[in-house]
């Protein structure tokens, strides 16, 4: 289905409408932004934390959370909770999210593989106040393996983040089991990772973060193929099919 939180569909998806515009003669337009009532402050650190996964370690005890209360298609049954934490500091974005999930799977094993088919988290950034200039969406499904992409309005593209840059990422995730079969009962992970912010501009401008600094974002957990599908958003979105790439409904994270 177009438009689902594949990038890789979204990808083409991109490129044909682009090409649609282009025979009608219209011009590239960004995306209106819409208010944006969800927001969540984003505390610094002068320490950086281990990424080992640990919820329950004091940097992240010490960390509010966000919750995606909200769904896009029929209600999930069950409804996976799922909780995010956000830290930074000059050189380095920290996130760590905790599901309680259930009918868990992953096959995707290579970067830029199909991971929003798996248990999946997902967060969608533009780094700067408003959506104007463009997005990423970075996809990690529970084992860790993840999806990075930018969308570049200004110059109507939208590519994969480059290996050497990918490699910059550390990851961690808790589960140690098998998740190429599905696991029916239920059960708690959690993943973490520090994105260096370095990255960015390579591909899209991206405003320093610091006391003051406010970026556009959201926030997801997904399940595209298993028995159970379902698509969990931080800040409500709506549209007429689950659509994870609209950023016109992006929340806001204010940096302390």
């Amino acid at each position: 289905m177009l438009g689902i939180t594949s990038a890789g569909r979204m990808s083409r998806l991109s490129y044909v409408c682009l090409a649609f515009f282009a025979l009608q003669g219209c011009a590239w337009r960004p995306i209106q932004n819409t208010p944006c009532p969800t927001v969540y402050k984003v505390l610094p650190c002068d320490n950086p934390p281990v990424i080992d996964a640990d919820w329950s370690k004091p940097f992240w005890m010490q960390t509010p959370s966000l919750a995606l209360r909200n769904h896009m298609g029929a209600t999930p049954d069950p409804f996976p909770a799922t909780r995010v934490k956000m830290r930074y500091d000059q050189k380095n974005l920290y996130l760590i999210f905790r599901v309680d999930d259930q009918f868990v799977r992953a096959a995707a094993t290579k970067t830029h593989g199909k991971v929003w088919q798996d248990s999946c988290v997902e967060f969608f950034f533009s780094p700067e106040a408003d959506t104007h200039n463009g997005y990423f969406n970075l996809e990690t499904n529970c084992m860790g393996v993840f999806l990075f992409q930018s969308h570049n309005f200004k110059n109507q593209t939208a590519r994969l983040v480059d290996a050497i840059d990918c490699s910059k990422i550390e990851i961690a995730h808790s589960l140690t089991v098998n998740t190429t079969e599905e696991i029916q009962h239920p059960i708690t992970w959690t993943l973490e990772y520090r994105l260096p912010i370095a990255i960015l501009n390579k591909y899209l401008y991206a405003e320093p973060p610091r006391k003051g600094t406010r970026w556009r974002a959201n926030f997801y957990k997904c399940a595209e193929t298993n028995s159970h599908p379902h698509w969990l958003t931080w800040a409500k979105v709506v549209a007429p099919q689950p659509n994870f790439h609209l950023p016109e409904f992006f929340g806001s994270l204010e940096f302390e």
